[in-house]
């Protein structure tokens, strides 16, 4: 569900799959290792831009696939893709924009995350509302405060409720706002100015930014696939279909 085209040193990796609402498959966490590891080994390749097609960034996961997880082994299978897609983000030796409109949620919004700078038009809405079904976002507790102080990240988790592009720039999750349909503009105007400078700098920059993430992200694993065993999930991915809302037990 990526397409990709390149224009000079800028990569433009499109979340491509609008009529879902750019939906997180399964196989987009492969997809998209597959595209960093490519693009890592590009020379002509300074920058990579993150954006979504259609009418917004990415809801997240597709929750109707994890209907699909057959057994414990398998949801840790799943979730070993996902987060290490997101770890394979941060780590990428490139520096990377998140360009975002519209709805950047769960997986999406942790998406941004791990991205390097964030640009958001004022359409943007940004949220982890992952306790809505029985989880809490992986990425999200790994990486979210390394961008958000905890109060914020304490705010998005427990609630589930969406930050809008201002409230998102105030909590640290965006570096700039801009005006309704110009956040691919600005996404490119800093892209552009970024590939001008030394790379290898940048790459040696970006890995001494990242070791405080040792670690974290091995966490994420065992907490979410701890998590995904329990009745309050089942429960949460049912109500989720039935378009009701969730009875949770605490167990």
């Amino acid at each position: 569900m990526i397409a990709f085209r390149s224009e000079g040193p800028v990569g433009w990796a499109t979340l491509d799959r609008p009529e879902k609402l750019n939906a997180l498959t399964r196989g987009f966490w492969g997809e998209l290792v597959a595209l960093l590891d490519r693009l890592e080994a590009d020379p002509e390749i300074r920058v990579l831009v993150l954006h979504g097609a259609g009418r917004c960034f990415s809801v997240g996961g597709d929750i109707a696939g994890f209907g699909e997880l057959t057994d414990a082994g398998d949801r840790r299978a799943y979730l070993r893709e996902a987060i290490g897609a997101m770890e394979a983000v941060e780590r990428f030796g490139k520096p990377t924009i998140a360009a975002v409109h519209g709805h950047a949620l769960g997986g999406g919004c942790e998406l941004t995350l791990v991205s390097d700078i964030v640009v958001a038009d004022t359409t943007a809405r940004f949220g982890t509302p992952e306790a809505m079904v029985g989880l809490v976002p992986g990425p999200g507790v790994a990486r979210g405060l390394a961008h958000v102080n905890l109060h914020w990240m304490k705010y998005m988790i427990f609630t589930g409720e969406t930050l809008d592009a201002e409230e998102a720039r105030l909590a640290g999750l965006v570096n700039v706002v801009t005006p309704e349909g110009e956040h691919l503009v600005t996404a490119e105007r800093l892209a552009e100015r970024i590939a001008q400078r030394a790379p290898l700098a940048l790459q040696v920059g970006k890995e001494l930014l990242g070791d405080h993430a040792v670690g974290a992200w091995e966490h994420a694993i065992d907490g979410v696939s701890f998590l995904q065993c329990t009745e309050d999930f089942s429960e949460g991915i049912a109500a989720f279909e039935e378009r009701r809302a969730p009875r949770f037990q605490g167990r």
